[in-house]
Parts: structure tokens; C-alpha cells; sequence
């Protein structure tokens, strides 16, 4: 089973949503919240609360990616989240996330018995590729235990 599959099979939100994973590796994930006018604002773009859950599912995605080895001695967990709205989505809208810091950097930590911290970085573009929001999403690793 894929990250993405996993990620729609056991996050009811993702599934809701109808989020397609398009790319899954440790560097960047990639999802797209389609256009689907259930999910629409009063103004015919999605809704600001399904693009944030879009940003923040693509940022799941990649701490999985990148820190699924680590999952039988910690569990990741999202402390806070920001995100900027920068201009109107309509249509489809694609989420690109990015590490904020090298994952070997986080494992160090944490098998340093730190509970480590670090950012995510994440894009959300239409399909003219206008920025139309940005997005932090700040993951913690916690120990077991």
C-alpha cells in the first residue's frame, strides 16, 4: 500500500475530500484537491478550510515519506500550522510540500532522545500555476513511551 492509499484509507478527511497523491517521496509530496462544488466557497473556489486540510494532508504525506523507518519508536504529530492566502483558487489546486530541514538532522535528534521539531513547507497552486496560498505546518517526532 502506497503513502497516499494509507494516507485516504485511514485519514477520513483525505478521503472526504477525494484528495489524489500525485507524487510521494522523502524530498516532496504532491496532492491535489480536485474542483468538486461541494467543497466550494461563496465566491466558486474551494473552500479555505479544504485547501488548508489539503496543505496539511501534503505535509503528512512527506513526514511519512521521510520519517516512516522511525514510526515503531515515535509518532509524528503536527504542532502548529500558518498559512497565507495569497490569491483566489478555483478549479483544481495542487499542494507541493517540502522538508524545512535534512531528515538526517531530525533522526540525529532523535536518537539523541530529543523530541525533535521541524518544519514543512508547503505550495498550493492552480492550474495556471499561480501561488494561491502558503503554508507551515511545524511536525514533531515523539518518542514511544
Amino acid at each position: 500500500m502506497s503513502i497516499g492509499e494509507m494516507l485516504a484509507a485511514t485519514v477520513p478527511m483525505a478521503r472526504t475530500l477525494n484528495l489524489e497523491f500525485v507524487e510521494t517521496t522523502p524530498e516532496k509530496a504532491v496532492v491535489v484537491l480536485p474542483d468538486q462544488s461541494e467543497y466550494h466557497n461563496h465566491v466558486g473556489g474551494p473552500h479555505a478550510g479544504a485547501m488548508f486540510t489539503l496543505g496539511e494532508t501534503a505535509s503528512g504525506t512527506i513526514v511519512l515519506a521521510a520519517f516512516g523507518e522511525q514510526l515503531s519508536r515515535a509518532v509524528p504529530l503536527a504542532v502548529s500550522a500558518e498559512i497565507a492566502y495569497r490569491k483566489l483558487a478555483m478549479g483544481p489546486v495542487t499542494a507541493t510540500a517540502t522538508l524545512g530541514r535534512p531528515a538526517a538532522d531530525v533522526v540525529a535528534e532523535l536518537d539523541a532522545g530529543q523530541r525533535p521539531e521541524f518544519p514543512v513547507s508547503i505550495e498550493l497552486r492552480r492550474e495556471d500555476g499561480a501561488v494561491t496560498g502558503e503554508m507551515t505546518v511545524i511536525w514533531t517526532l515523539r518518542p514511544n513511551g
